[in-house]
């Protein structure tokens, strides 16, 4: 049998003669595969094979014990076979032989301390060791004491597993003298084993010990306090903290948890019971009263069990012999996607654990511990990716099929969309997934395509990426941007690689579902099935006084912000501006995380500052620096710059003392980070479900303050947020002081596509979920009609015998968390196939060639239409740049008024180098309205005004490059038919007034247009505006007048408004468009310049105006996501001008409002939320630049 060296061409021979990798691509040869691991077992246990193949033609001929036992007989065929084929027996081997070494330390733990040296310490008493005790243990640790029996030369060194050998051998020599009834040798073994009993019992909670995992027993549960806390201040009795010997001291944005070792891991193995033995195995199914019900635990929550059924004590069994493969085996079998569930990431096995008055055993952290088991293993990788494609314990589908020629078009890559394309793709389907946020490329070479396979990764470590330094790749949805970095993001980045290298599957990023890509339009294209996994939405709008004022931001925008841009790494240019103190409103793991994350960001974010500006002042001038800020900016910027100074010195204190830098302390000292929620902790939802999470929290120094029901922001003299109001649960009033609130209330099923195209699918009775439905087969045909079932996977929609499905927080029995989003796509996707399931059985076989030329055809056509590259870039003036895409779906779907989020892409980005300095040329997300598209031809014109670094780098972009151009998005410009109206713009304004103009005198409208710019020189596109108006007002401030080329159009000299009263006034000739004809003003530009012309419609143009005009602007609130509804960045508030009700707009899904309901100093504040470290950066930015020593290379 041929040996896998280290190569790593698709071409590496297995070690299975015939097969190379690239087979494992094929499912052709995956077949072939898993016949050659028939033969194999039938050849050497032909009884096993018997039995299980008899399960495989009736799967509920065995009851639960026995499915459980034959899966555990069964796993270690597939470990050697597998290890077999990777050339990895002998690490299998060394893994079986680690794993059995450490049974010493497992029998020490039970038979020793558990029942020697624990009741020693029964009703608290306390136990001291003796001199004589220290000595005999220390003489055993540390070596100068002969250990009986077999340790490994490194486990001799290992002080726990020396204590742990000695201590068995002591219990063997008493059990030995027993029996041949030696009395001396008796007394002699006694008094040594009393010695260490006491050494053991007296070191159980000694902090010094606390690695050591025989010392580690499972603690009692109390439901109301499940969580260590300490209250300090009896004025504040509500604020709670964690305790201070547990403060961990974080480092930025490193994966702040390693998880166990593998020692550990083991220890928590021995730790179960394999309940599945007895069919007793709670922690897959549930725990049920006797009338088969769901119970529940003292915190209210349903001990279901796990989500997905994995079969977790059948995965320890295989694990606790030392066999890695075997077990993940077990554990892809139910939860294929794996790398995305486990150690801090779920727990419903945990909360249904048999052990319900102790702790659970921490099966996460046993999963996890399998799969990094196996991909720290030569070939690991391609390992794992086999099991998802080929695994015999999959009785259901033991390898993935051929491609049949149906395609699904998947809307979201979030875990339920990633999980169902995986499943959708073992079935044969071809899988087209879409997904609003960048999705990063990930290199060609180990992806394939264009028919060649991957390359194979032959260590863990080639795609593995400290996190801080990780490319964010936007793959996994609120995994990426929602989970913190206490789970390992490159667990992500392997499912992304997986699921990338299957033929049959195409994922574009930046593309919008009903944006580029409506649901007529997928019809048509091909697409047989469309599957919505579209995650959470809207989040929610708590009521308060103040709302919205600068400093206060949802969760979500500040997640999504901080994890997407990458405003926690050194060299980004993206901002993301917080202040001191923080509170985060909620109770739920969002809010946890939000206040973790806020925590960890601000030392980073205020040293970055102190760096940037001192180089700055060092080349320019303290007063250049300076001078580009008002004065509440520079108080800000003193207030950064000072505690960045305090972040420096105890860096360097901790550096000098060869420890880790407290920044807990200084932040505590800046007023901290606290998570405030109304009710009791005991109450929140993080809480209930995941305690953990909490006590891990405040190990990172946040508080939790309880009874906090907030009702107002307190501005102070510039606006910006100082403080929060709360009531307590007596009825009395608290401030906390606040300059960074942040909201995490909930959010609600994203339904935007309806809410676009009414009609399209039915809601449930609150208006929140899709109404469901299950497909049933009609009496001929073999079609399928619906029938209304809440517990269904489809929606209401039906085009030509074409159905739509939903999943995961779309759905309402599988919103919440990761592992119920797979969980859904697990029980849904066997539906869908149920669709296909007379067509595929009856194809030709023969017709193969033409099913994949169709898909070839289908992708071709995807690609040319949903890819967007750039096509040239153009500088129209000093300040405005011209980018035309060639993105042919996003321009055939724009439509006047709507526009577009352009970002480049980390991985194809250059970066900046002057010296030592390195600064990433990665755009944020920028909102850019299509000045003009040619759908022949399928390009895009995007104008951008040069103001922060975002828009700067829009000119480096190159021809060729691809680049995501997310839309269109927003609401199209509402056009009138035989009208007057009357278009502002200000500046880039301008560009977005071309085709609104266009549209106007296509239906008829008589155009009035001021165009008005802050200095001549500034016009840009002077045809395209004459081109769709009546007539031109030219407004400039200074530089060069507007000379007019028609005899109709005038050049004013002033502002906008000035110009439009001086028309008024006939003050610019005989009025083309008389204003009192007008009945709609659209006004584009600035906060300041919308604002004006709302201001002057109510004052000096008032007399000039029909009483019954609109007028509209195009809110240019701050942007991220322009998904619409979901990161909540865009909020708008508006007041109704006749009721003074207070009402929030999400400005990306409506951007066009009301002059007279939009609130321009809510806007204007919000516009200045990141203006300090917006600045700064446009400062460095150019620094870097006008260096002559700067070049720009990709790293």
């Amino acid at each position: 049998m041929l040996c896998m060296a280290s190569q790593t061409s698709p071409d590496t021979p297995l070690g299975l003669p015939g097969f190379s990798f690239a087979d494992l691509h094929q499912p052709a040869r995956l077949r072939e595969l898993y016949q050659a691991f028939v033969q194999q077992v039938q050849a050497t246990e032909p009884e096993l094979w018997a039995q299980w193949d008899q399960y495989r033609e009736v799967p509920d001929s065995l009851g639960a014990v026995a499915r459980g036992n034959l899966v555990v007989a069964m796993a270690p065929h597939v470990s050697r076979f597998v290890s077999a084929l990777f050339g990895v027996g002998a690490d299998s081997d060394a893994l079986v032989a680690a794993t059995r070494a450490y049974d010493v330390l497992f029998r020490f733990k039970i038979d020793f301390v558990r029942r020697r040296a624990l009741p020693l310490l029964k009703g608290g008493a306390h136990v001291e060791a003796t001199d004589d005790d220290h000595a005999l243990a220390e003489s055993i640790t540390y070596g100068t004491r002969q250990v009986a029996g077999a340790l490994t030369s490194s486990a001799s060194h290992d002080a726990e597993m020396r204590l742990a050998a000695y201590g068995c051998a002591l219990l063997d020599r008493e059990a030995a003298a027993k029996s041949a009834l030696a009395t001396d040798a008796v007394a002699e073994v006694a008094g040594e084993i009393e010695s260490l009993k006491r050494w053991c019992a007296a070191h159980i909670h000694d902090p010094r010990y606390r690695g050591w995992v025989v010392f580690r027993f499972p603690e009692n549960l109390d439901y109301d306090h499940l969580v260590q806390i300490r209250r300090p201040d009896a004025a504040r009795p509500e604020e709670m903290f964690g305790p201070d010997e547990k403060l961990r001291r974080r480092q930025g944005f490193k994966l702040t948890d390693h998880r166990y070792t593998r020692r550990e891991a083991l220890s928590e193995i021995h730790y179960c019971v394999l309940c599945h033995e007895r069919d007793k195995d709670t922690c897959s199914k549930g725990i049920r009263d006797k009338e088969g019900t769901l119970t529940t635990n003292p915190l209210g929550i349903p001990l279901a069990g796990c989500p997905l059924d994995e079969k977790i004590s059948e995965m320890h069994t295989v694990r606790k012999r030392g066999d890695a493969i075997g077990a993940l085996a077990i554990v892809t079998v139910d939860n294929p996607m794996c790398p995305g569930t486990g150690h801090r990431i779920c727990n419903d096995c945990m909360k249904a654990c048999i052990y319900q008055k102790q702790e659970p055993v921490n099966i996460p952290q046993i999963e996890t511990g399998v799969l990094t088991d196996v991909l720290d293993m030569p070939w690991g990788v391609e390992i794992y990716g086999l099991l998802t494609r080929w695994n015999p314990l999959n009785i259901a589908r033991p390898y993935a099929l051929d491609y049949h020629g149906k395609n699904v078009l998947v809307v979201g890559l979030g875990p339920a969309g990633y999980t169902l394309a995986h499943y959708l793709l073992n079935e044969g389907f071809g899988v087209v997934a879409i997904d609003g946020l960048k999705i990063e490329p990930l290199p060609e070479a180990l992806t394939g395509g264009d028919g060649k396979a991957p390359r194979p990764i032959r260590d863990w470590s080639e795609i593995y990426r400290p996190l801080d330094e990780r490319v964010l790749e936007g793959f996994g949805g609120v995994s990426e941007y929602g989970i913190t970095v206490r789970w390992d993001k490159n667990f992500l980045t392997l499912i992304h690689l997986t699921l990338a290298r299957r033929g049959k599957l195409r994922i574009y990023g930046g593309v919008r579902f009903g944006g580029a890509l409506p649901m007529d339009e997928a019809w048509a294209l091909g697409i047989d099935h469309i599957a919505i996994a579209a995650g959470a939405g809207r989040p929610t709008i708590i009521d308060i006084k103040n709302n919205l004022i600068r400093g206060i931001r949802k969760a979500s925008d500040f997640l999504m912000a901080l994890q997407l841009t990458g405003a926690f790494k050194k060299d980004t240019l993206s901002n993301l501006q917080a202040r001191l103190p923080a509170v985060v409103i909620g109770g739920g793991l969002t809010g946890v995380d939000t206040a973790t994350e806020l925590m960890a960001y601000y030392p980073i974010q205020v040293e970055k500052i102190v760096d940037r500006y001192d180089a700055l002042v060092r080349e320019l001038g303290e007063a250049r620096v300076r001078g580009v800020m008002d004065d509440e900016e520079l108080g800000i910027l003193d207030e950064f710059r000072d505690h960045g100074g305090a972040v420096k010195r105890e860096r360097e204190r901790a550096r000098a003392a060869g420890e880790a830098p407290n920044f807990i302390d200084l932040i505590r000292g800046w007023g901290g980070v606290t998570l405030a929620y109304r009710k009791r902790m005991q109450d929140a939802p993080a809480y209930r479900l995941n305690h953990e999470e909490v006590a891990l929290a405040l190990q990172e120094g946040i508080s939790f303050t309880e009874h906090m029901n907030p009702v107002e922001a307190i501005p102070d003299e510039f606006g910006h947020v100082r403080a929060m109001a709360f009531t307590r649960a007596d009825g009395s009033r608290i401030e906390l002081p606040a300059r960074t609130v942040l909201v995490a209330a909930g959010t609600v099923p994203n339904v935007t596509y309806q809410k676009e195209h009414p009609g399209a699918f039915s809601l449930d009775h609150k208006q929140k979920f899709f109404q469901g439905y299950r497909a049933v087969r009609a009496n001929h045909g073999g079609r399928f009609r619906l029938e209304p079932d809440p517990n269904g996977f489809f929606t209401s929609h039906e085009t030509g015998g074409k159905f739509v499905s939903y999943y995961g927080d779309n759905h309402p029995r599988y919103n919440g968390n990761v592992v119920k989003a797979m969980a859904s796509a697990k029980h849904g996707y066997p539906h869908v196939v149920e669709l296909f399931a007379d067509q595929i059985a009856t194809l030709d076989a023969a017709q193969q060639p033409q099913r994949e030329s169709a898909w070839h055809a289908l992708v071709s056509r995807l690609d040319d239409q949903l890819l967007a590259r750039v096509e040239r870039v153009v500088r129209l003036t000093p300040t405005i740049v011209e980018v035309i895409v060639r993105a042919p779906a996003a321009a055939r779907h724009f439509h006047p008024g709507q526009f577009y989020r352009l970002q480049n892409f980390e991985r194809l980005s250059p970066h900046i180098r002057v010296d030592d300095h390195v600064a990433s040329m990665v755009m944020e997300g920028i909102a850019l309205t299509g000045a003009w598209v040619d759908a022949e031809q399928g390009l895009l014109s995007l104008i951008t005004l040069e103001m922060g670094v975002s828009s700067r780098l829009c000119a480096y972009l190159k021809p060729g490059e691809p680049v995501v151009v997310m839309g269109p998005t927003g609401t199209p410009t509402e056009i009138p038919e035989r009208s007057a109206v009357l278009l502002a713009g200000g500046g880039l304004g301008n560009a977005v007034l071309f085709s609104i103009a266009r549209a106007l005198k296509a239906q008829g409208n008589r155009v009035l247009y001021f165009a008005g710019y802050k200095n001549g020189a500034d016009v840009f596109k002077r045809e395209e505006i004459e081109a769709g108006t009546d007539q031109v007002i030219w407004a400039s401030d200074t530089g060069p007048e507007i000379q007019p080329q028609r005899p109709q159009d005038h050049h004013f000299r002033g502002n906008i408004v000035q110009a439009m009263i001086a028309y008024a006034d006939g003050k610019l000739g005989t009025p083309a468009v008389p204003l009192r004809d007008v009945s709609r003003i659209i006004a584009i530009g600035s906060d300041r310049m919308m604002n004006a012309v709302r201001l002057a419609r109510h004052g000096a143009l008032q007399p000039h105006l029909d009483p019954a005009h609109v007028g509209i602007g195009s809110i240019n609130s701050p942007m991220q996501c322009m998904m619409k509804e979901v990161c909540a960045q865009c909020l708008q508030r508006q007041v109704d001008p006749e009721t003074g009700r207070e009402e929030f707009i999400f400005s990306c899904y409506n951007q066009d409002q009301e002059l007279d309901r939009v609130d321009f100093n809510n806007l204007q504040a919000r516009l200045r939320q990141n203006s300090v470290q917006e600045k700064i950066s446009n400062l460095w930015f150019e620094h870097l630049l006008d260096e002559p020593e700067s070049e720009l290379v990709h790293v």
